[in-house]
């Protein structure tokens, strides 16, 4: 007799918040998604595609300002759970904590808003996961990021 698993508590809280976990992104070069080393899962530098696009392209504030760039970051990280949730068997209640984020914002010289941006993210993963969603962050302006894009997120978390 096979014994159903337990509801998933985040999988809920994101329906809960009317976010629909994406498929999670394949990698555009010669990388993996996520490493897992031990209770740490690795999730590779997530760019802001949604639906096979790049919601934001160019720096931060000539081309894309912030507002745009903080939604941009939010999505990064949403495809960052979205890899976590496919390395974890579809289980993200086997998150134990975020440890850390690094949010790379593609910008302009002199701008110094990157933590507003990386607060997209940061505000999201807290959402989803609670206290167990606060974490350590860096945030730092870029020249340029892959394929163009405004943000990218890469995501460390402790797992079960």
């Amino acid at each position: 007799m096979s014994v159903d698993p337990p509801p998933d508590l985040i999988l809920d809280r994101l329906q809960s918040l009317g976010i629909t976990l994406p498929p999670a992104p394949q990698p555009v070069a010669a990388y993996v998604p996520a490493v897992r080393s031990g209770s740490f899962l690795f999730v590779s530098g997530q760019i802001p595609f949604r639906d096979g696009e790049l919601l934001a392209r160019g720096p931060v504030p000539s081309e894309v300002d912030v507002d745009r760039a903080t939604a941009a970051a939010r999505q990064c990280a949403l495809n960052g759970i979205a890899v976590a949730a496919a390395a974890l068997e579809g289980r993200l209640d086997r998150v134990l904590r975020v440890i850390r984020v690094g949010v790379f914002v593609a910008c302009d010289p002199g701008f110094e808003q990157q933590p507003q941006v990386a607060n997209g993210a940061s505000e999201l993963l807290q959402q989803v996961f609670g206290e167990k969603g606060r974490h350590a962050r860096a945030a730092v302006g870029a020249p340029s990021l892959p394929r163009g894009a405004t943000v990218e997120v890469e995501l460390l978390l402790e797992v079960e």
